[in-house]
Order: C-alpha cells, then structure tokens, then sequence
C-alpha cells in the first residue's frame, strides 16, 4: 500500500517547481526557499492542510547545547 497519495505526489511537484523558478517562499518570514529539502516539506504539509493521504508529521531535530 502507498504511504503517499496522489495529491501529496502533486503539491510536492508544484513546489519543487517553484522552487525552481525562484518563486517559492517560506511562511511568516516570506524568505525565497532554495533547499530541496524545505521544498518537500511545504508541498506535504500543503497535501495534509487540504486532506491528502501523507504519514503523520515527525519531530524536528533537537537541538543540543554545545560545551564552551
């Protein structure tokens, strides 16, 4: 069984081709988005605002305090 359905699979290729395009932004802040990654990330969280079958949302990175 596919873990994503066909809308994640459309709004993930929109926004990669924005992205391309130079015209992809990211949220609040409104900075043009450049990683691949981030990319990705707003077309499923897009796919899951609207409905479309996409896995549960993990955790970020954690962040650890470095020594001094």
């Amino acid at each position: 069984m596919a873990k994503y359905g066909k809308k994640a699979g459309r709004k993930v290729a929109r926004a990669m081709r924005k992205r391309k395009n130079g015209t992809l932004r990211s949220g609040r802040s409104g900075r043009r988005v450049s990683s691949r990654t981030q990319a990705i990330a707003i077309g499923l969280s897009e796919a899951r605002r609207e409905g479309g079958k996409v896995p549960r949302q993990r955790g970020g990175r954690k962040r650890t305090s470095r020594k001094k």
